[in-house]
């Protein structure tokens, strides 16, 4: 039996109240969408405001660029073509048909020969040069005339970009300079839509949030690249929701505002990469360099995946601490890209086999962060403008990147041997067989080394420290006792008093003109400065009694030199070595063995006296100022003096050449140094060598930031680091052309008896040496018709009767030299000038010695005699 069901129908009130509850949903919804609505417009208008603020002022501070000197090409040099092309490119020059062509220039590589074209942004007048190789060498430069031109400079690299307040570095790219692969490589990783959608990527958000709730925490960001361009212009680093709504408005109005090419663009040169030094890496053109050591649109596929994975985390993924990381990273990158299809699996794999092939990681060798400190002080000193940082300026300078690439080897090298030596001193045992202990809190000495050109003033190279990472105090620059590298001032002090044939007297009453071989007295003296005596020593304690000066100067005797300094006058030493930079030089009996400071900068300006021929010339570092379009601001000349005649230059320079070949700095001929070269080592609570070819100078200096004494001479600690580097230096083709040093008018090389200190000739044959002297200053007499030694055996055992003593040699009438401040006016109590017999059968100076050693010989003698200088009241 069926049922039948009669349905009552909806009474009408019964719809009203269905219609109401919709009506009341819709305006809910309406009100909450409009509440949200409002809000949105109200933080968009707000943050409108906040960009409008960020986007007035350049993204970006547009830094001063420092750049090196131009490399000097010059016929017969061992280059090729492909290599100067190489030069051109990282100098921002493009290939001749390049679209769009470089302002800096371009190039045409040809058969045999590359000819530049300098641009209207060109460090140089837009005169085009050939150069012509055959094989790997340099055979011709001709200009656009077809003339033959000595020498052609290249357009000068880029160093680096002056940091920003926050000391960090970047290299400004545009979109179209970025190199092929590296958009796609970013975009695969980071922002496959990228081109695609309007900012923000919602299903990868709402992926991330899901993560995060379900994880209690907040790691998964699903930002796009404009997000990431947003947080690091305008939020910080945080993860927060309320973060993240605020970073998607300011998505929108990048968004709103800018092409996808320029938030890339932006992007590019903003993203963090990593650090380097005490400098933070931003953007993809300064981790080019800083990575590659090349311009990012050289970068391959393999480099351009490797920065796009260091953006995940640029210090977990380092690629120089860790490497292995770094390369699991790029392989993900390339993977990313095979799967987007930017690349083929082929090409992939390619890349994968292909190492990291990182440049050096040294901040100190690419980017000479001590020389760009100093050439930044002195564009503030000269500019005098606290905004000069933000004008793009194109700072040009001295620097060489090559010599200050093998100054910071060198620094590296040399530093590894003077720990070991620190270390050694601090190693103790307390048996023979006990095992070694170290002391704790070992103290490792600072560093500095400069190089520069002495005919010019160039500062090629300087290295202010062995870390900058570490220490940004620049040693190069610190004031510092110079020790025994002041002497050579002495004896340049007293070949000018030879000029105009003034005669020095030593304590017995004897007077003679100033030559190498004039004898000392390297007896200990006791000298009253107010009231105060001081009685100096030689650094063993030895005592050789009456010695040649130049004996003494290349055994680096302190007594002989004291004595030498009183005869000339200690005031007028103190002039001659202010006149030559030395500005805090007083005249006291301890200026003769360098007790007062310099810093090396100032010493390796000061060393140009004798380098150049008598004229002092100023170091220098920075040649010209540009603005951003390469128009000259202002341009410097480097600043030079006349302080000694050259014949005083050269016969100082001979002497400190006997140094270097027979003296304490021998060592570096040890080491296989052999160009020609003069140099002095010395030794205060520091250690320090200076020396020079005939094209290059070059000081070092070791010592303690403390000032405790670091117990290293300078031929130990200093000479082997400039030893390497100067080998490395005569190996690059613009320093390898060293020659002889050339003895000016007016000087005689004369070849003398070892015995006797007179000319050799056919009697004394086979035991002679080579000295230089001051025209009409050499012996007379020969070693066969010497007024010789006639005391009998018992005379000479025993040190009594009287010893010859030659007349002065006679004068010839010289041109006069420009004099130093003060008179040369010869002090009371000087040493005997002229020549007598105190060397041995091998040229070397006799020790004195009591009873038995005068009966039964000479003893020995410590290699190296340095000087332990004593300050004296001023």
């Amino acid at each position: 039996m069926a049922l039948k069901v009669k349905l009552a129908p909806k009474s009408a009130s019964g719809k009203l109240l269905n219609r109401t509850v919709l009506r009341t949903a819709a305006v809910a919804v309406g009100i909450v969408i409009l509440f949200f609505f409002g809000i949105f417009t109200f933080y968009y208008f707000k943050y409108q405001h906040i960009v409008d603020e960020r986007l007035e002022k350049p993204l970006f501070a547009n830094t001063a660029k420092i750049y090196a000197a131009p490399r000097e090409v010059r016929p017969g040099q061992k280059l090729t073509a492909s290599f100067v092309a190489q030069e051109l490119r990282s100098a921002g020059y493009t290939e001749d048909g390049a679209n769009p062509a470089s302002p800096m220039g371009t190039y045409s590589l040809n058969a045999g020969s590359i000819t530049v074209h300098p641009g209207a942004q060109s460090y140089h007048a837009p005169d085009s040069a050939t150069i012509s190789f055959t094989g790997n060498t340099v055979s011709q430069i001709t200009d656009s005339n077809n003339d033959q031109l000595a020498a052609y400079e290249l357009e000068p690299l880029l160093i680096t970009g002056l940091s920003d307040q926050n000391r960090t570095k970047r290299r400004l790219v545009t979109y179209d300079e970025l190199p092929r692969y590296l958009v796609p490589a970013v975009t695969s990783i980071e922002d496959r839509r990228f081109f695609e959608h309007g900012g923000v990527d919602y299903f990868r958000i709402l992926g991330a949030i899901r993560s995060d709730l379900l994880s209690r925490r907040y790691r998964q960001g699903g930002s796009t690249l404009t997000m990431q361009l947003a947080r690091g212009f305008f939020l910080t680093p945080e993860k927060r929701f309320k973060r993240k709504l605020i970073e998607i408005l300011i998505t929108f109005q990048l968004e709103h505002r800018f092409t996808k090419q320029q938030i890339f663009q932006m992007y590019a040169n903003q993203i963090p990469l990593g650090q380097q030094g005490s400098f933070a890496i931003n953007g993809f053109g300064e981790a080019s360099q800083a990575y590659f050591g090349k311009d990012v649109r050289q970068l391959n596929l393999q480099e351009c995946a490797l920065l796009a994975g260091l953006i995940q985390s640029p210090s977990r993924l380092n690629p120089y601490r860790h490497p292995a990381r770094a390369l699991e990273r790029r392989n993900v990158v390339l993977d990313a890209m095979v799967e987007t299809g930017n690349i083929t699996k082929e090409q992939a794999e390619e890349a994968k086999a292909s190492p990291l092939n990182l440049a050096t990681q040294s901040v100190d060798a690419n980017e000479a962060p001590y020389f760009v400190d100093l050439v930044r002080d002195q564009i503030v000193q000269k500019l005098g403008d606290a905004e000069y940082n933000h004008q793009g300026l194109r700072i040009y300078t001295s620097l060489d990147p090559q010599l200050q690439a093998a100054a910071s080897d060198a620094v590296n090298e040399g530093m590894k041997r003077v720990d070991g030596l620190v270390t050694k001193m601090h190693t103790h045992r307390a048996s023979k067989n006990a095992p070694a202990t170290v002391d704790d809190n070992i103290v490792y000495p600072q560093v500095a080394l400069i190089a520069l050109n002495p005919h010019t003033g160039q500062v090629l190279a300087l290295v202010g420290g062995r870390n900058y990472g570490m220490s940004q105090l620049n040693h190069a620059v610190a004031h510092r006792p110079t020790g025994s590298i002041f002497k050579p001032f002495v004896y340049a002090a007293a070949f000018n008093t030879s000029l105009s044939g003034a005669q020095l007297t030593n304590s017995d009453g004897v007077s003679g003109i100033f030559t190498p071989v004039t004898m000392l007295n390297d007896e200990p003296t006791t000298y009253t400065v107010g009231d105060q005596e001081y009685t100096p020593h030689n650094y063993h304690n030895e005592e050789y009694g009456e010695i040649t000066a130049r004996f003494a100067l290349q055994q680096s005797q302190n007594v002989a030199t004291i004595a030498l300094a009183q005869m000339v006058g200690f005031n007028n030493v103190a002039a001659l070595a202010r006149d030559a930079g030395i500005k805090s030089a007083r005249g006291t009996p301890s200026v003769a063995i360098g007790t007062y400071d310099a810093t090396p900068l100032d010493m390796s300006g000061a060393y140009t006296v004798f380098a150049n021929n008598g004229v002092k010339i100023d170091p220098w570092m920075l040649a010209s100022i540009r603005n951003a379009n390469g128009d000259v601001i202002s341009d410097y000349a480097p600043t030079s003096k006349p302080i000694l005649d050259p014949r005083v230059a050269y016969l100082t320079t001979s002497l400190m050449e006997n140094v270097i070949n027979h003296g304490t700095a021998a060592g570096v001929r040890a080491m296989g140094f052999s160009a020609p070269a003069a140099g002095k080592t010395g030794t205060s609570n520091d250690a320090w060598f200076v020396g020079y070819t005939s094209n290059l100078l070059c000081i070092v200096w070791v010592g303690n930031d403390d000032y405790t004494d670091i117990k290293l001479d300078g031929a130990k600690a200093a000479a082997p680091i400039w030893a390497e580097f100067m080998k490395r230096a005569v190996a690059l083709p613009q320093y390898s052309d060293t020659k002889d040093f050339v003895p000016p008018a007016g000087v005689t090389e004369v070849q003398l008896d070892k015995a006797t200190n007179l000319i050799s000739d056919a009697a004394c044959p086979g035991n002679s040496y080579t000295v230089d002297f001051l025209d009409g200053t050499q012996p007379t007499d020969t070693c066969d018709h010497s007024n010789g030694d006639q005391r009998n055996l018992f005379q000479k055992i025993f040190g009594i009767g009287e010893k010859p003593v030659g007349p002065a040699p006679a004068v010839q009438a010289q041109q006069p030299v420009p004099q130093p401040a003060q008179p040369m006016t010869p002090a009371p109590n000087p040493a005997q000038g002229v020549v007598a017999n105190n060397q041995d059968a091998n040229g070397q100076a006799k020790k004195k010695h009591g009873f038995w050693g005068r009966l039964f010989g000479n003893g020995k003698k410590d290699d190296q005699q340095q000087p332990q200088p004593q300050q004296q009241p001023q």
